[in-house]
């Protein structure tokens, strides 16, 4: 048995079994095939009638464009990397990457771009992940979690792949767009609460001071007790992870045994720390409160449940999503940052 062949010399339309071809869309629309090419990849130079024509084409026939051949036409591939200069248990075990993931994922959800995960780890590997941005293989990246000597600000300021930081960077030659929260207002405001509850000697779980949320934290906590006249002396550093918030915690309680408050600069810090207290046998808020920072999960979670200041990195990671398609469809009209408030968020441990 054979089949009917169009003119072409290839199966007929409505019983096409193979995949279809750009030529057979450009024949069912009535366009040549560099018109449907172009409507096909972004429509520059393309009448509406003939968009709407090889539109019509595409979905009648299920044609699935060649992403390799259409790489080569617009230099896109369609593809983002999402960098973070973590270790794997970090990415894996901090609640911050899941929300960055879901609010990423909301920018691109109307999208053909596919996310691309790029852990990187320190020394030569970091230095790997800059010549993979550099050389060509994804159209953007969102850097998150982004410390002083990674040098991923300079690496994709010299490269001018379009790029968006959640969190502030460091210096790079050229300004670089990013989203923050309020760092700074945050810690400030943190500590003025527990002032408000009637803390006086108030201690604080720093973050590291390689990264601009570690810094402006920690100068938000220094800055309320310098205006309440306090001691700002009881600092110790942690990384943002549970295990460095109880170290801290076991350090600051055996350095000042009249402590009374306590800002932890992350939640999980914050947990650390109430897991420490509760093996003392010191009571929380009764004995000590204490108050954290980013309300993820981990805080509603917590013995006692932890008042914390908010961190919306969902919704930081959407606009930072939305800000790079923006730079790579050539929108971008303002590379200011976009800074989001930090509010307190009350419960039973302040």
């Amino acid at each position: 048995m054979t089949a009917d062949l169009h003119p072409g010399g290839g199966a007929p339309f409505p019983g096409v079994h193979h995949a279809p071809t750009l030529e057979e869309v450009a024949e069912r629309a009535g366009v040549s095939r560099s018109t449907a090419s172009r409507a096909i990849n972004g429509g520059l130079k393309v009448s509406p009638e003939a968009q709407a024509a090889v539109d019509a084409a595409v979905a009648e026939l299920g044609y699935t464009p060649n992403r390799a051949a259409r790489s080569l036409v617009t230099r896109r591939t369609d593809s983002v990397a999402l960098v973070v200069p973590e270790p794997d248990e970090k990415v894996l075990t901090d609640p911050y990457f899941a929300g960055t993931l879901q609010g990423l994922s909301a920018a691109f959800v109307d999208t053909d771009i596919q996310l691309i995960l790029l852990i990187a780890r320190k020394g030569e590997e970091a230095q790997r992940t800059g010549r993979y941005l550099r050389n060509g293989h994804v159209d953007g990246a969102v850097i998150v979690s982004h410390h002083r000597d990674d040098a991923l600000d300079s690496v994709l300021a010299e490269s001018r792949l379009p790029c968006v930081f959640v969190g502030r960077p460091w210096a790079a030659p050229r300004p670089m767009q990013y989203v923050d929260v309020n760092n700074y207002l945050g810690g400030r405001r943190a500590t003025e609460h527990l002032i408000a509850r009637g803390c006086r000697r108030i201690a604080t779980i720093a973050g590291p001071l390689d990264m601009a949320a570690g810094v402006d934290r920690l100068a938000g906590w220094r800055q309320a007790l310098q205006d309440a006249r306090l001691s700002d002396e009881a600092m110790v550093r942690g990384d943002f992870t549970s295990a460095s918030g109880a170290a801290a915690m076991e350090r600051l309680l055996d350095a000042y045994s009249d402590i009374d408050g306590v800002f932890a600069a992350s939640d999980l810090m914050a947990a650390g720390a109430l897991s420490v207290l509760a093996r003392r046998g010191l009571t929380v808020p009764g004995d000590i409160k204490v108050i954290g920072f980013d309300d993820l999960g981990v805080a509603a979670s917590t013995a006692p449940p932890l008042t914390t200041m908010s961190n919306p990195v969902v919704e930081m990671s959407r606009v930072a999503g939305e800000l790079l398609l923006d730079q790579i469809s050539g929108q971008a009209t303002s590379f200011e940052p976009r800074i989001f408030g930090a509010e307190v968020v009350v419960r039973e441990s302040a």
